[in-house]
């Protein structure tokens, strides 16, 4: 775990005493196309993307927040979107430089970029890593080009087979994110995803079960998907293929070769700090009496204009203690290890008894296992991770 900062605060009042290790997010809100099962704050480009302005703003975003920030290291760098693969390599570079301009990183500094695949080209995953890039996560989603289309994605299989191995060219961390319990989707053809997913022998993966979200195409227009039943078979599968071959599942959808956790992940998941900036980004930020949340607009454009304006921040709230419960549980209960009892109070400023009634609750049904070193979802916790997060909510409590 990274360092934490030592924050002069008197020892009789509440509050941190440290703080957390310091992320840092920057979104990229451009796609060639919406997939319709996509909640996330993405737009469709039409014409030319504002590469350049953008890149400019979110500079300017954190020049303005640097007095947030200011002494801290920043440990991990996440690039996410939308499709950041569609800027260019000379792009990222100026702003992966702009951001050591301004903000002191840590020597191993995790710098991830999502791509997908038919938004590259060969040398251009070689000057992502030139650039400072030295995480790839690519959005396969499935190899069956069947399944492809249900989903609405822009690449086929083959697409997708030459993006990894264009990727492992330049990269030694590559982590492909993938899809299961997709319209029409069979036990066995969802055996073949993971089992292919496998053979690449990437540094991590990631499967998620496909959900319907509000606001979107599917939601709108519903799919047939696999009953709940057979879902869980389908997980089962998914899970017990990736396990054998050697990944360890260390999330509710993470699964890493030894050594290789997403650092800037198990920062979200272990309640640390995050700077997120770019249009529809969040934040959480913790200082010795207090933590924030922040939101910026999601719009690109109106972004851009409250960046130029000085007001990048669109909402600030202080995170009230109940909801620092939930929020603290319901990251690191994705955890398949959970937490150390200590880090509760280290990362909310409150006694692990702040949380003693939902703890009870869940500990007699069987979700969560627990002693006073460390606090785990159990089996039956993680198969119904939302029963168990739901104890925490705080209208629950």
């Amino acid at each position: 775990m990274a360092e934490a900062i030592l924050l002069a605060s008197p020892a009789a009042s509440p509050g941190l005493k440290t703080l957390p290790p310091l992320s840092l997010y920057l979104h990229i809100p451009w796609c060639v196309r919406k997939c319709p099962y996509c909640d996330f704050n993405s737009h469709e480009s039409k014409g030319e993307i504002p590469q350049n302005e953008y890149c400019e703003a979110l500079l300017g975003d954190l020049e303005l927040s640097l007095p947030l920030v200011w002494g801290r290291r920043i440990y991990s760098i996440f690039i996410g979107g939308g499709t950041p693969s569609l800027f260019a390599a000379r792009t990222v570079d100026s702003l992966l430089s702009g951001i050591r301009a301004r903000a002191p990183l840590a020597g191993d500094c995790e710098v991830t970029l999502e791509a997908n695949p038919g938004t590259f080209e060969a040398e251009k995953f070689r000057d992502f890593r030139n650039a400072g890039v030295t995480r790839l996560s690519i959005g396969i989603q499935s190899f069956n080009p069947r399944h492809l289309k249900a989903l609405g994605r822009i690449h086929d299989g083959d697409e997708a087979r030459r993006a990894i191995e264009s990727a492992a060219r330049a990269f030694d961390n590559i982590n492909l994110d993938v899809m299961y319990a997709l319209p029409g989707q069979t036990l066995e053809e969802a055996r073949r995803d993971a089992e292919e997913a496998v053979a690449w022998n990437t540094a991590h993966l990631s499967f998620y079960h496909l959900t319907i979200e509000p606001d979107t195409l599917f939601h709108r227009r519903p799919p047939e998907i696999p009953d709940a039943d057979a879902a869980a078979a389908i997980e089962d599968c998914v899970h017990g293929t990736v396990s054998g071959a050697g990944f360890d599942q260390y999330e509710t959808s993470a699964f890493a070769r030894a050594g290789r956790r997403c650092r800037h992940n198990m920062n979200y998941w272990e309640f640390g700090d995050y700077l997120g900036l770019g249009a529809g980004a969040h934040s959480k930020l913790s200082f010795p009496d207090r933590i924030l949340r922040q939101t910026r607009t999601r719009q690109p454009r109106e972004y851009l204009k409250r960046v130029a304006a000085g007001e990048p921040v669109l909402d600030e709230t202080r995170l009230q203690r109940p909801d620092a419960v939930f929020e603290f549980m319901m990251n690191a209960l994705r955890l398949t290890e959970g937490f150390p009892v200590p880090l509760f109070q280290e990362r909310t400023g409150m006694p692990i008894s702040a949380a003693a009634k939902p703890l009870d609750s869940a500990e007699a049904r069987g979700l969560i296992v627990r002693d006073h070193q460390s606090i785990r979802p159990s089996d039956l916790g993680r198969r119904f991770l939302n029963d168990l997060l739901e104890i925490f909510l705080p209208e629950k409590r």
